[in-house]
């Protein structure tokens, strides 16, 4: 990569999910699907989708995209920045999102600029390049850049996501949006999956390697919630339970009860004055249970987010060094050359 460039970098979740906190904005994390049924979706607030597919000059789209009022569109001007461009894509465009000091005044400055300026913008922008940068795989050579051809294999990246009711492809290398129809304010996920199904095969024929993930909400604040609502259900029946005067059973019991009893409907739909002692204790016994779940999904939230950080500290690390050391020192042993000849007798002939 040359000093000021950009370099291509992993489709993960845990990479995307750290380069956008990197930018700035909170509270956004990427999932992995592997398929747009209903049942597949998260149930976190989906901002949009990210389709990585092998790009091919000569695929049969020809939707061209125009520009659309009230659209944030940039067109890709630098090599390798489409991953960002469409993390970027969905960021400016979801009013959802806590998009952070600098990306916020990005979006005001770049509002009325044309797409070419907006990419231009993007790729001018030392913050975004260095976010980006930070995943750069450590060279241990320095290798003349040049320019794809037909025999490499050239991956890309676009975006789709709802804005004002109408779902969007973005695609950075095309004059602008490519609007794909109506979808309604919300739940657009359910008449667009068939439409983004469409569009995703027309990339990806006779191609397997491609990869489409949701930005979301951070699931960890979904789960908080619930965990509160189950926390203060679970306070109010003890205190319905101790009005009247009855025991609050062991945790054994009210675990016992978990398992063998149906859960009651929510405080909400039945008043808790019109509950029995015994439907009060049911009720405790699975708001319990309900709270220490949550407990144990948002630990396992934050073990994820953590093993992210962990993979991509191992991304970033060069390896090159002790390699190379480990090569000296076995080769100072005399046992270099002899595992170079195992290894060649177990190479599989040709």
């Amino acid at each position: 990569m040359s000093s000021g460039g950009w370099c291509t970098i992993e489709s993960d979740p845990g990479v995307f999910s750290e380069l956008i906190g990197a930018m700035g904005a909170r509270s956004v994390h990427l999932t992995e699907l592997y398929s747009l049924e209903p049942s597949a979706m998260p149930k976190e607030h989906i901002h949009g989708l990210v389709f990585l597919f092998k790009w091919d000059q000569n695929h049969a789209d020809t939707a061209k995209g125009q520009q659309e009022p009230g659209v944030f569109f940039a067109q890709q001007i630098v090599p390798n920045a489409c991953a960002t461009q469409a993390i970027l894509s969905i960021l400016l465009n979801a009013p959802q999102v806590d998009l952070g000091e600098e990306l916020t005044a990005f979006k005001a400055f770049t509002k009325d600029f044309p797409p070419e300026l907006k990419g231009l913008a993007i790729s001018n922008s030392e913050m975004m390049r260095k976010a980006h940068n930070s995943f750069a795989r450590p060279e241990p050579f320095v290798v003349n850049e040049r320019r794809a051809t037909q025999e490499d294999d050239v991956f890309h990246f676009i975006s789709y996501l709802p804005i004002n009711g109408k779902l969007y492809e973005l695609d950075g290398l095309k004059k602008g949006p490519v609007c794909l129809g109506e979808v309604g304010p919300s739940n657009w996920l359910e008449p667009g999956a068939p439409i983004i199904q469409r569009r995703i095969e027309t990339y990806s024929k006779a191609e397997i390697r491609f990869n489409l993930m949701a930005v979301t909400a951070d699931r960890r604040e979904r789960l908080l919630a619930e965990r509160a609502a189950a926390e203060k259900e679970r306070n109010m029946t003890i205190g319905k339970v101790q009005s009247r005067t009855a025991q609050i059973p062991s945790q054994e019991e009210l675990d016992r009860r978990a398992a063998t009893t149906p859960a009651p409907p929510p405080m909400g739909e039945v008043s808790v004055d019109e509950r029995s002692v015994e439907e009060l204790i049911n009720a405790l016994a699975h708001a319990t249970a309900r709270s220490a779940q949550l407990q144990q999904m948002i630990a396992m939230e934050d073990q994820r987010v953590e093993q992210w950080k962990v993979e991509n500290a191992r991304r970033r690390h060069n390896y090159v060094p002790f390699i190379v050391n480990f090569l000296r020192i076995l080769a100072e042993r005399n046992v270099l050359l002899p595992l170079v000849e195992e290894a060649k007798k177990k190479r599989p002939m040709r």
